[in-house]
């Protein structure tokens, strides 16, 4: 057994990981079966396909708050989910959970957001009400055991049920401790940096923050430096402050609940990687705050309405003719119905791709590309 061999990574998680962290040499069968690789761990080995799956280049292209075209210095689901997975990283290394399973379920729990950020999930779940719905966590699990396509003997990724369960964060099973610190993760990356994205763009100003307590705290820490610096470390003191309360707070669930082995970390019963009830209130607070002063400013407003119109006609006019979708769309319509083939269509566009399309369904010089 060579040093670098899977056998002595897997070996050294058992000696260097806590007990309740999930170990990839105790990783649950795949769907289909493959021979382990000779020096990649499974959860690895996961973390790689998706890292070269479609669906996780699209990201680059699919909103967090604006719209792609909106600008070239926002947030865009691919940045998050970046920022998301080195949060996570660094929770799950100090709390001695499995660092590749967290990076992992970390890139993939955006996967299935459709274009237009979460007003084309609204959109989309709209159109599927009668048809099975829509929801991104599940659409998620769905690219990975479906929609991808990469290898001749199976459809999807193959990836382990530690991953495809992680996916389905609000599917009512409790989960692994690895996919309830990507949750938390998720949480304080996006409020965080939705905050810096909407001082970037204008639509939030300074002196709105000054009613929330988290960014009055990290702004007083900051001290007297010039603006751009200024803002960049007071968000910088919001994340640092947030996640060193998860951190203290979850280490004490676990000291308290005591779980021998993940298993008994799952059937707790509540999740045990969770913020101060001081913190879950401050975050409540700066949640409502950008609820009423960003996500419904009313250019960004006119954004979500826009965009969800383009897609509730797309949906129309496509499940009116299929003939309409490209060869491979129309096949997978007759194996899974036509509605959830559009569905599966449209939820896998770009901002960018979404908005050529309408052009081409329904404005005379749609087939006219854009200038880059």
């Amino acid at each position: 057994m060579t040093r670098y061999s899977r056998e002595a990574l897997e070996e050294r998680e058992e000696r260097e990981l806590a007990v309740y962290a999930r170990k990839a040499k105790a990783a649950s069968r795949r769907v289909h079966d493959e021979a382990e690789h000779p020096y990649r761990t499974a959860f690895q080995r996961d973390r790689d396909r998706i890292i070269h799956c479609s669906a996780f280049r699209r990201l680059e292209y699919k909103t967090q708050v604006f719209v792609n075209s909106f600008g070239d210095y926002y947030r865009t689901r691919l940045t998050h989910t970046m920022e998301v997975a080195q949060i996570a990283r660094t929770i799950a290394r100090t709390m001695g959970l499995n660092e590749d399973l967290t990076e992992t379920v970390a890139l993939a729990h955006d996967l299935g957001h459709g274009p237009f950020g979460h007003s084309g999930e609204d959109a989309l779940a709209e159109a599927m009400e009668e048809h099975g719905g829509f929801e991104h966590n599940r659409q998620a699990l769905r690219i990975v055991d479906e929609l991808e396509c990469k290898y001749p003997d199976f459809r999807g990724l193959n990836l382990t049920n530690e991953v495809r369960r992680s996916l389905l964060k609000h599917g009512g099973e409790q989960l692994s401790l690895e996919a309830q610190v990507v949750d938390a993760s998720d949480r304080i990356a996006y409020n965080t940096h939705d905050i810096d994205d909407g001082l970037k763009s204008g639509l939030l100003d300074e002196s709105q923050l000054d009613e929330v307590e988290l960014w009055r705290e990290a702004r007083a820490k900051a001290g007297d430096l010039p603006e751009e610096t200024r803002r960049y470390h007071t968000v910088r003191g919001m994340i640092n402050t947030a996640v060193t309360d998860l951190l203290e707070s979850s280490l004490a669930r676990l000291r308290e609940a005591a779980p021998a082995d993940p298993d008994e970390a799952r059937a707790v019963g509540h999740r045990l990687v969770a913020p101060s009830d001081e913190m879950a209130r401050k975050q409540a607070e700066l949640s409502r705050f950008l609820f009423d002063n960003f996500y419904n400013e009313y250019r960004v407003r006119r954004m979500r309405t826009k965009s969800q119109d383009y897609l509730r006609r797309m949906f129309a006019v496509m499940i009116s003719d299929p003939q309409l979708l490209s060869p491979p769309d129309r096949t997978r319509a007759e194996r899974d119905g036509i509605e959830r083939a559009v569905c599966d269509t449209i939820a896998s566009m770009t901002d960018r791709e979404a908005l050529l399309e309408y052009r081409r369904l329904f404005e005379p010089e749609g087939d006219i590309p854009l200038p880059v």
